[in-house]
């Protein structure tokens, strides 16, 4: 195979990436294709998005949306200076012979997003769930969510590999500091808001009007992408 680099380190993972992703971006039979696009759904960022505002707007609990909220957006800032700074192309705009299962994706590839919100998350839910059997169950969820970055022809294996790390990182960051941070920061404005506040029940201000128009809104703006991307699609 053809070297791209001096170093025979990085030569050796380029070409170990190559053949696993044309070795499994045809693998399995249409059923599988879309239990692994389904699977890849829940690392996008709408779904970590819409459950911080959930648990803000619709079903208060400052842990679940402070550790959730500030977990991605660790993921925004690593990702995004990472992918800058690598710069790697995707699968499909390097390599003959890879279907692309998805809407071609226009963000670098190095590292996968899908990947780090997948094992981030899925720490962040067990440990506020206190549940190592909820971590080990969420964990082989988060390794489908990087297999199906891979199957579906947008992501190396490297890239899968370097988001679940970063994911880690971004875990523990928010575990250790950012989180609690996070809540502290919650609580403390919760005595400026002008109605009750009712933790970890629906809320009552779903009653007024003007309190559904805006959560419509809010939702609404984090469900926009899907809804251009869905509507693009049928066309």
């Amino acid at each position: 195979m053809k070297k791209y680099s001096n170093n025979p380190y990085i030569d050796y993972i380029d070409q170990w990436d190559k053949r696993i992703i044309l070795k499994y971006n045809k693998f399995g039979n249409k059923y599988f294709q879309y239990f692994l696009k389904t699977v890849s759904f829940f690392g996008r960022s709408t779904v970590w998005m819409f459950l911080t505002a959930f648990f803000i707007f619709l079903w208060y609990d400052p842990y679940l949306s402070g550790y959730i909220g500030i977990t991605f957006i660790n993921g925004i800032w690593m990702n995004m200076f990472i992918k800058t700074a690598i710069n790697r192309k995707r699968p499909f705009e390097s390599l003959n012979g890879i279907v692309i299962f998805e809407p071609r994706p226009h963000s670098r590839s190095f590292p996968s997003w899908h990947a780090y919100n997948g094992v981030s998350q899925a720490i962040i839910l067990a440990y506020l769930g206190d549940s190592p059997l909820f971590l080990v169950l969420l964990t082989i969820f988060s390794v489908h969510i990087g297999f199906s970055r891979i199957k579906l022809g947008v992501h190396y294996p490297s890239d899968v590999i370097a988001g679940f790390i970063l994911g880690i990182i971004g875990a523990i960051i928010t575990i250790t500091f950012l989180g609690p941070l996070s809540v502290l920061i919650l609580k403390n404005i919760e005595p400026l808001i002008l109605f009750e506040i009712h933790y970890r029940r629906l809320n009552p201000m779903l009653e007024n009007i003007w309190y559904v128009l805006a959560c419509i809104l809010i939702f609404g703006l984090i469900l926009l992408p899907v809804i251009i991307k869905y509507l693009r699609k049928e066309q």
